[in-house]
């Protein structure tokens, strides 16, 4: 069976003896309190206030505002910076993979058999990693699948590069989805960041920690209950995510009000 863009991400999320967390770049500490923050946009007066706990000094903010606003991560507003639109994506699938959206399961599984033809190798990879975000799984080359429990339709622009479909395999449900997602692998990986959440000290290691925790929702496939492995840990560290969320968010509110 071929890897999938989904089995790589998890892989490298996988812990050794503990999880290797870097400690966050000025942008990456940005971008995190932009990600989280609803509307996600802080005013300029108050982001070197903002920032501070997290161990960004003014003239490190200062430089790495101006590369963002540079490259579009950010842009100007009439009273701070904003999520600029080539992030916007990244901020949906990110509330997607905290509050996912789905619906009781029947037994059908999507599938999408690509069929187009004559693609370079950067069309193939897009499109890989585009099926891959719609949370589908490759069975074999050009046949991605996944139970029906998402509420949300597959794009119609995919009709431009394959079939889709609707299908029933005759494979174990429970067999299949173990086979198409390395479940166990990613349960290990959310109970070692459930570890470290509860001991990373201090605001800048909680916010790496959670910043870890994100990515590794983003790989999560999201399946019906049954499917999933014993003691299954995806619900517990979103919830841990969202109390994250409200304790940032009140306390950036705090210095925002209060300097």
């Amino acid at each position: 069976m071929r890897r999938t863009v989904q089995y790589e991400a998890m892989e490298e999320a996988l812990p050794t003896n503990e999880l290797d967390l870097r400690p966050l770049s000025a942008r990456s500490v940005v971008l995190s309190l932009l990600l989280g923050a609803h509307p996600p946009e802080l005013p300029a007066k108050d982001l070197a206030r903002v920032v501070a706990p997290f161990g960004v000094g003014g003239s490190t903010l200062r430089a790495a505002l101006s590369r963002m606003t540079a490259a579009g991560d950010l842009r100007r507003t009439g009273t701070g910076y904003r999520i600029g639109e080539r992030l916007q994506d990244r901020r949906r699938r990110q509330d997607e993979a905290v509050r996912p959206h789905t619906r009781a399961w029947d037994g059908d599984w999507e599938m999408v058999v690509v069929t187009a033809t004559g693609r370079g190798p950067a069309e193939r990879a897009e499109l890989r990693a585009r099926l891959a975000a719609l949370r589908l799984a490759e069975l074999r080359e050009g046949v991605w699948l996944r139970p029906a429990n998402l509420r949300r339709p597959l794009p119609d622009d995919l009709g431009q590069v394959g079939e889709r479909g609707t299908v029933r395999p005759a494979r174990p449900a429970a067999e299949l989805a173990a086979a198409l997602w390395p479940l166990d692998a990613w349960a290990a990986t959310a109970r070692a960041l459930l570890a470290q959440i509860a001991r990373a000290p201090g605001p800048a290691g909680r916010l790496t920690a959670f910043a870890a925790v994100v990515r590794h929702l983003l790989a999560d496939p999201v399946l019906p209950a049954p499917l999933l492995p014993a003691g299954w840990p995806g619900g517990e560290l979103r919830t841990a995510y969202t109390d994250y969320q409200r304790e940032l968010a009140a306390q950036v509110h705090a210095r925002v009000e209060h300097g």
